[in-house]
Order: structure tokens, then C-alpha cells, then sequence
């Protein structure tokens, strides 16, 4: 399966939600909760991710992905944080192998 749809997509709907009213968009309720109440509904949606790989079907799995990153891009527009930054964070990440870049933070 194939899809145009980006993270960079999520983030514009992220952005846009963000400034409608917290009354009919439920991002802007978040945000307006605070960087705490985020970081919960992030976790609770980690949890279930990783119980979904443990235990659930590949269905269950994609649901709740897509849960996470959504979570996450909240999460990053409440701390200011841009995907551009995570990504450049991955690019250099990847310029080695993983276990390389571990070692090199244990030094």
C-alpha cells in the first residue's frame, strides 16, 4: 500500500487544529491542557502500541501508530519542537549504525 500522506501532512493538521476553537477540535483541547496532560495521552497511546505489538492484530497495530504520532506531533507543537528538527535528528542518527551511535553517547 502505498500513500502521498506525510508527517509533514500531520503537522500542517496539528498546526491548523491548534488554533480552532477547543470546543470543536480536540488538539486545541489538548494543547490547552498542557504539556503534562500531552505527555499522558502520549504514554496511554505508547502502552497500547506496544500491547498491539505483544498481542494484537497487525489492524490493532495501525490504529494505534497512528494514535502515537499523532500524539506526537501534539506533543512536539506544544514544546515548539518542529518535525524538520526530529527528522535532522534522525538523519544524523542514521549516518552511522545504531549501535555505533549508542556507544558513542556511553563515552
Amino acid at each position: 500500500m502505498t500513500t502521498t500522506f506525510s508527517l509533514d501532512d500531520l503537522a500542517a493538521i496539528v498546526d491548523d487544529r491548534s488554533a480552532a476553537d477547543a470546543g470543536s477540535s480536540y488538539t486545541r483541547s489538548l494543547i490547552e491542557a498542557g504539556p503534562a496532560r500531552v505527555a499522558k495521552k502520549l504514554g496511554e497511546e505508547g502502552v497500547e502500541a506496544a500491547l498491539a505489538v505483544a498481542c494484537g492484530a497487525k489492524v490493532e497495530l495501525v490504529g494505534e501508530a497512528a494514535d502515537v504520532l499523532y500524539h506526537l506531533m501534539v506533543a512536539l507543537k506544544v514544546r515548539g519542537v518542529s518535525v524538520a528538527e526530529v527528522m535532522a535528528e534522525l538523519e544524523r542518527r542514521t549516518a552511522q549504525s545504531g549501535l555505533a551511535e549508542k556507544a558513542a553517547r556511553k563515552s
